[in-house]
């Protein structure tokens, strides 16, 4: 005798596994992931930074005593720049990013005062190390804008994938999700292009 009660849980389970798997269930902490896999990579950029500023100032130290109150101001500005810290819990707060990315300003701004500093000591342009450290420091000014730029694709990869049906059931109902935020420039007026004067 055929029981039709007896396969109905049988039938619905690939029916819920298909649901689920429509609402976005698995590609949302993937997504979420991903995000956090990408800022890693921008701390890591800012701590290659961070390793490489004291040798940059101890280099330039020997030959620009004049500068000194610049090299100060880089070794400030790194010492408040590695002493906040953001983590993978915090990226969905604003203030916390906005901080990060103030004291990271600060330390850009230092770091092209120091540049800078080529200009007016032409013995410093000579010198092989601090040529071989400039590259290296511009080298991870860039690292770290293609990690940011990454890092902002990642964040909006994942607030799209859980604001847009029928992701964004699962989003809301199993993981909670909520929008994460992007890095953002701190530096006043950075939209507008700098003025270059010989």
């Amino acid at each position: 005798m055929f029981r039709p009660n007896r396969f109905a849980p049988a039938l619905l389970a690939p029916v819920a596994a298909l649901a689920l798997g429509g609402c976005g269930l698995n590609s949302i902490p993937t997504a979420e992931e991903a995000a956090k896999a990408r800022w890693a990579d921008v701390q890591n950029e800012y701590q290659r930074r961070a390793d490489l500023v004291p040798n940059l100032v101890a280099t330039v130290k020997g030959y620009a005593k004049q500068e000194s109150s610049v090299l100060v101001g880089v070794t400030e500005a790194r010492a408040k720049a590695t002493s906040i810290q953001v983590g993978a819990d915090d990226l969905k707060d604003p203030s916390k990013l906005q901080q990060f990315g103030a004291a990271q300003g600060q330390l850009s701004q230092a770091l092209g005062r120091l540049l800078s500093v080529t200009e007016n000591y032409p013995d410093l342009k000579s010198n092989t190390n601090f040529l071989a450290l400039q590259s290296q420091l511009e080298g991870t000014e860039n690292r770290i804008t293609i990690a940011r730029r990454d890092y902002n694709s990642s964040v909006q990869s994942y607030n799209t994938l859980i604001r847009t049906f029928p992701n964004s059931i699962g989003a809301k109902v199993f993981y909670g999700a909520k929008p994460m935020q992007t890095f953002q420039a701190t530096a006043p007026n950075a939209q507008a292009a700098p003025t270059v004067n010989f």
